[in-house]
């Protein structure tokens, strides 16, 4: 997809669910939980001071009190994390590279463990990211099915369908975007 206005304004009006109202289908929250189907599309990009580590492996890849939640409609929140908070020395550069309607071209990145053993694509960022998701241009984001990832000791679960990053805990009820026939939800 190009970031051609045309383009973008068609692929962001084709989201059916903008978190306006929760869907009938959605699970009700119920104490201290958060409904997916409460979050905006275009996405919120929220500060979270919970501590966030993510491992390769055994090896610790990121460490920070100093998180961004990205929270869109019917996704589990994407955690960003800041650069400092990575270590750079496991990453290696891919070629692939994807484009969000709502944050612009994402890069990727590889990861080795201590144990040589390499993670392909678990880690993207939005060098330039659109100026609405300008909170988290350069921080990265990953995989939980590639990567051991935990919000505060809790291990997150990853969202399903391969494409999207989300993170999924305790707190948060859906369902979830990902699943098999979820497009555009």
């Amino acid at each position: 997809m190009s970031s051609n206005r045309n383009d973008l304004d068609r692929a962001r009006a084709a989201w059916r669910w903008r978190g306006q109202q929760r869907p009938d289908f959605a699970v009700t929250p119920g104490p201290g939980q958060e409904s997916v189907w409460d979050y905006p599309r275009p996405p919120a990009y929220v500060p979270d001071s919970r501590h966030v580590s993510v491992y390769a492996g055994d090896t610790l890849l990121a460490d920070t009190h100093c998180a961004m939640r990205v929270l869109e409609t019917g996704s589990p929140p994407t955690f960003y994390l800041p650069p400092e908070s990575v270590d750079m020395a496991q990453l290696t550069p891919s070629d692939r590279r994807t484009f969000c309607e709502w944050k612009g071209r994402a890069e990727y990145f590889h990861v080795t463990d201590s144990s040589g053993r390499r993670i392909d694509n678990a880690l993207w960022r939005y060098p330039d990211a659109f100026d609405d998701a300008a909170p988290i241009a350069g921080w990265f984001a990953c995989y939980p099915s590639q990567l051991r990832c935990f919000v505060d000791g809790e291990a997150v679960r990853a969202q399903a369908g391969g494409y999207y990053g989300g993170w999924i805990t305790d707190e948060l009820v859906g369902p979830f975007k990902g699943e098999p026939g979820t497009g555009h939800w």
